[in-house]
């Protein structure tokens, strides 16, 4: 809102809020299709990004500082250790079929706006979260037009678990 001035500990309030919301968010889609990462898993990881992009922009001189160095070495760290997680939850049947992908790539996603909500990025955050959203919502059903206007059947690209 502008003109409104938020103390530090509301900020800082305000950033953690709406990682965890978000992140449940995501998670809870993830939840009613049925994978094993759902709301818990997705809203603690967009926390925890958050928390780590906060503490780094914490000084314990100043509400806020900024160090980009530090923010650099968090952000690769925060994506290096999520990505892990996201692996995860990736598995290929006997037949061939991989699973998880989405899941996967919404956990990473996850992390990312945690860190955007930790840095305070209201307008990257909300972009990226209407976008993020659209492909969840959207991407099968297009992704099952596609396959008709182009004669594809279930044997399509292995992402295609919802």
């Amino acid at each position: 809102m502008p003109g409104m001035v938020l103390s530090g500990n509301e900020e800082t309030a305000l950033r953690l809020g709406a990682a965890l919301i978000l992140g449940g968010l995501f998670g809870l889609n993830r939840e009613l299709h049925g994978k094993a990462a759902g709301l818990r898993t997705h809203a603690l990881v967009c926390l925890g990004a958050a928390v780590a992009t906060i503490i780094v922009l914490r000084s314990p001189d100043a509400p806020m500082a900024a160090d980009q160095n530090a923010i650099g070495r968090v952000v690769q760290g925060i994506l290096t250790g999520v990505g892990f997680l996201g692996a995860g939850v990736i598995l290929r049947d006997p037949a061939g079929h991989v699973t998880g992908i989405t899941t996967a790539a919404t956990i990473w996603m996850c992390a990312v706006l945690g860190i955007v909500c930790g840095l305070g990025y209201w307008v990257i955050l909300g972009i990226s979260v209407v976008l993020t959203m659209l492909v969840l919502l959207l991407g099968r059903p297009l992704e099952c037009v596609a396959e008709k206007l182009f004669h594809r059947h279930g044997s399509g690209p292995p992402d295609h678990s919802v």
